[in-house]
């Protein structure tokens, strides 16, 4: 059996098509649980990102602390701002070294720059710590796997994440670029 993408050109496309964003579940009172709805609703906007940062001036414990930096660097991130939302990753993990969303973000900032290995060794970490939506470390990591020219694995994790999440339709719809190939 042979995997080959069909019509398009990988990872281009693929990348064109869009990252998932890992947000981190923060439940509790004060504003950090507001930033955690914002970041899994989609938002980016400077109202939500601010919300993030009024949070971390409260009092939180260090799991959601890192948390809420994840939810604000995933909202740069949709936001295009890179640096700020690599900042926040970095802070997150040297807070709370287990927290796997953050490491998949990290490896979602690495694909932007087109280091797809540095990518695929962010995403693995994550999904290795245990993410909360692992449907979306799948479907990052095959974005990373074509990336790298590799077919097969790339088909094995949109798969894996379609599995993972069936009514989710942004694998599928990489899904349908593949041809199974008889050798």
């Amino acid at each position: 059996m042979r995997l080959a993408p069909a019509l398009l050109a990988g990872a281009l496309m693929a990348l064109a098509a869009g990252s998932a964003s890992a947000s981190v579940l923060v439940l509790g009172e004060g504003l950090a649980p507001a930033c955690s709805k914002a970041a899994f609703r989609g938002k980016s906007d400077k109202a939500s990102v601010e919300t993030c940062t009024r949070a971390l001036d409260e009092a939180l414990a260090t799991r959601d602390r890192a948390g809420t930096l994840v939810n604000r660097g995933v909202m740069l991130m949709r936001g295009k701002a890179y640096g700020p939302a690599a900042r926040d990753f970095e802070d997150a993990i040297r807070l709370s070294p287990e927290l796997g969303e953050a490491f998949v973000n990290r490896g979602v900032l690495r694909m932007a720059d087109r280091d797809y290995a540095g990518a695929l060794a962010e995403i693995d970490r994550g999904i290795q710590l245990g993410v909360d939506e692992p449907a979306k470390a799948y479907y990052n990591r095959a974005l990373a796997q074509e990336g790298l020219g590799d077919a097969k694995a790339a088909w094995l994790d949109y798969r894996k994440a379609q599995t993972l999440d069936p009514d989710w339709d942004a694998p599928a719809k990489q899904l349908v670029r593949f041809r199974v190939e008889n050798p």
